[in-house]
């Protein structure tokens, strides 16, 4: 009788939110994919934000030193 209860409440759970009937699997896979999706980009998101920073460094350390050893013609 619990199980039974417990099943009946579950069921009017999902109809509550939307993901009752033949395609509610489908929905649930698609919502799940979305969600990984989003993992996705954040992280991408993140190692590209890294990676210009770290070659924005880079660069500023290579001008540096090219200025400061005179690279470029500078004044003598």
């Amino acid at each position: 009788m619990l199980a039974r209860a417990a099943e009946e409440g579950a069921k009017r759970a999902l109809s509550d939110v939307g993901l009752d009937g033949y395609e509610a699997a489908l929905d649930i896979r698609d919502l799940r994919s979305l969600l990984d999706c989003i993992r996705l980009v954040r992280r991408t998101a993140m190692q590209t934000a890294v990676r210009m920073i770290t070659t924005g460094l880079m660069l500023a350390l290579l001008a540096g030193i090219a200025i400061k050893i005179k690279i470029f013609g500078g004044s003598p």
